[in-house]
């Protein structure tokens, strides 16, 4: 006789050990300015799963953590005890093991949403690291540049939303992200720098996001709406001391 199966045991869910070793503040404690982090703890707190963080001090990184991932720089992860280093590799770890049903998928639909944004960055560096007031110019219509191409991504409609309403036309998008309603791996990606970009370049240019990039202003102020965003972000106390000596002053 077999017993029913409301006698067998239920299977418990997978539950991985998770701890994700980011940047420290310049307290040693507190969350630092690194967005690689900010990435990683996005996509953690998006797939909805329990996991552990510890803020690594660099100037006083304990052994046992040197001995955990030698010479490597946070952030890392162990995922039921295995170290993982590359970030990359990290997110494509997760998007796999942490799949659905049990956890959502936060890979884009629209391939565009991955590269939207990726020169931004790149453009803003330059810009801050120039000590030279004749390079200037130059340097933030580029920056600007790439921000427009950016802008242009967001206020252009998806096709999802060109077919839900495919009696009439869309002239400008309306999501809140860069996909879609919802936040993907591209926006974790994008928007710890953006927020990096936003709050350096007040700070030591005088720089503001144009008022007529009316999608960046909505995509960040989306952004600023979710937790999963503004509580994984540094202090800006701790992003403008971390460019204290990267910012050059112009001569």
């Amino acid at each position: 006789m077999h017993p029913s199966s409301s006698c067998l045991p239920q299977a418990r869910p997978f539950l991985p050990h998770i701890e994700l070793f980011v940047k420290a503040g310049s307290d040693g404690e507190s969350i630092g300015n690194c967005p690689f982090s900010q990435r990683l703890f996005m996509i953690l707190w998006l797939k909805g799963v329990i996991f552990n963080v510890t803020t690594v001090d660099l100037k006083r990184k304990p052994a046992d953590l040197q001995n955990l991932a030698p010479g490597t720089n946070p952030p890392f992860m162990t995922f039921d005890g295995e170290v993982k280093t590359d970030v990359n590799k990290i997110e494509e770890f997760l998007e796999e093991k942490l799949a659905p049903p049990r956890y959502p998928k936060l890979a884009p639909k629209h391939p565009e949403s991955n590269s939207a944004g990726n020169d931004v960055f790149a453009k803003f560096s330059a810009f801050i690291k120039n000590p030279r007031k004749d390079a200037n110019e130059n340097l933030e219509k580029s920056l600007l540049k790439a921000l427009k191409k950016l802008d242009n991504y967001l206020n252009s409609p998806l096709p999802d939303e060109i077919d839900a309403y495919s009696r009439e036309e869309i002239a400008a998008s309306s999501r809140k992200f860069l996909d879609g309603d919802e936040l993907t791996l591209a926006d974790c990606n994008l928007l710890p720098k953006l927020h990096i970009i936003k709050v350096v370049a007040k700070k030591y240019r005088n720089f503001h996001f144009p008022p007529e990039m009316t999608g960046i202003s909505r995509y960040l102020k989306n952004a600023y709406a979710r937790d999963e965003f503004t509580n994984t972000c540094p202090a800006d106390q701790e992003i403008e001391y971390a460019y204290l000596d990267v910012a050059k002053r112009m001569k």
